[in-house]
């Protein structure tokens, strides 16, 4: 395998996510484990649509170490289980994008699950950001199955 990716990541000087997790700026973190964060999307394209993502900053899944995919692998199933039981949806959909031309808008990886809407599927075009309140009452309805 080649060294260097050609990877067009996003270009940000400061990453969001990292943000949230250092409390710079406020975000719904539903809980971290040793080596992952889930957060609770204001983008809310499913129901609910959660995010698993590294502690570390890893721009996309390429430059993941082994113990690091293996982390976001069981907590994205351990997400998948919390919408279940929580929502009892129909469906589940993961996704995870690299790149900007896969839809990248972030450089900082990270995993989509989501609970598929009451007709089916989630939203992939545009949607409005819920507030902060609104993703805390997510978070609380997900923490008491936990």
């Amino acid at each position: 395998m080649k060294a260097e990716s050609s990877l067009e990541l996003p270009k940000h000087t400061d990453c969001a996510f990292c943000a949230y997790l250092t409390g710079k700026r406020r975000y719904t973190i539903l809980y971290r484990t040793a080596t992952t964060a889930t957060f609770v999307t204001r983008e809310q394209r499913g129901n609910p649509h959660l995010l698993v993502l590294p502690l570390r900053h890893v721009s996309n899944i390429l430059e993941l170490s082994d113990s690091e995919i293996s982390a976001l692998s069981i907590e994205v199933r351990n997400v998948a289980k919390l919408i279940d039981c929580a929502y009892a949806k129909a469906g589940i959909a993961v996704w995870q994008n690299n790149g900007v031309p896969a839809g990248q808008a972030i450089n900082h990886v990270h995993f989509h699950v989501a609970g598929t809407l009451d007709g089916g599927g989630t939203n992939f075009g545009a949607v409005e950001e819920i507030s902060f309140d609104e993703t805390e009452a997510i978070a609380e309805k997900l923490r008491k199955k936990i």
